[in-house]
C-alpha cells in the first residue's frame, strides 16, 4: 500500500466520521428502516360489526394470550361463526402496515378466517376465492383503511416483503398474508 492510498483513505474516514458526528440522523438514517409491529390493533368487521381496540403484545414483546383469544374470535368466519386460531405473523403483519401508515387507524376487516363451508360456496357463486387459500389457515385478512388510499395501503404492505399481497381495487380491499411474500 502506498503512503497516498493510506492517506485517502483516513482523509475519507475522517470526513464520514466528521460527518455522523455533525450529522447523525442523516448519515445513519436508512428510507428502509425496520417497521415493528405496536402490539395494538383497532378493528371493525365490516360482516358483523363488531370493533376490538386490543393490545396483543406489550413492549417487552410478550403476548397477552386473552386479546389474542378474542382476535379470534373477532376474525371468525362470518358466514358460519367458526373460530380458527390467526397466525401470529398474520397479525403483526397487519400491524407493521397500519404503523407504516401512521398507526392507531381503525383497519376495516373485509375477511379474515373462512371456514371450508363458507370457501366452497364462494366458489360455486363463482367467486374468485382459491380452493387452498390461506383464509382457510388462518393466515390472510383482507382489509381496508379508511381516510386512507387503497394505494397507499397496497403500497405499504409491498414495501414491507412480508408475505402475500393481494391488491383489489374495485373490490375495495387488500389482502395480506403470512405465507411467502408474492403479489398479484
Amino acid at each position: 500500500m502506498s503512503f497516498t492510498t493510506t492517506r485517502r483513505s483516513f482523509l475519507k474516514t475522517s470526513l464520514l466520521a466528521g460527518a455522523a458526528l455533525l450529522l447523525p440522523e442523516k448519515v445513519t438514517a436508512s428510507p428502509f428502516r425496520e417497521i415493528k409491529p405496536s402490539g395494538r390493533l383497532r378493528l371493525y368487521n365490516t360482516h358483523t360489526y363488531e370493533t376490538i381496540h386490543t393490545q396483543y403484545r406489550n413492549r417487552h414483546g410478550h403476548y397477552n394470550f386473552e386479546s389474542i383469544r378474542k382476535l379470534n374470535w373477532f376474525l371468525r368466519c362470518h358466514h358460519t361463526n367458526e373460530q380458527y386460531p390467526i397466525d401470529i405473523r398474520t397479525l403483526e403483519y397487519l400491524d407493521m402496515v397500519n404503523t407504516r401508515l401512521g398507526g392507531d387507524n381503525e383497519i376495516h376487516v373485509i375477511s379474515g378466517y373462512r371456514s371450508p363451508e363458507y370457501n366452497n360456496y364462494l366458489l360455486s357463486t363463482g367467486h374468485r376465492v382459491g380452493r387452498q387459500s390461506l383464509h382457510l389457515e388462518g393466515r390472510a385478512i383482507d382489509i381496508r383503511i379508511p381516510g386512507i388510499d387503497l394505494s397507499d395501503v397496497h403500497s405499504s404492505a409491498l414495501s414491507l416483503q412480508r408475505g402475500g399481497v393481494g391488491y383489489y381495487p374495485r373490490a375495495n380491499f387488500v389482502h395480506i398474508d403470512s405465507g411467502a411474500f408474492r403479489t398479484w
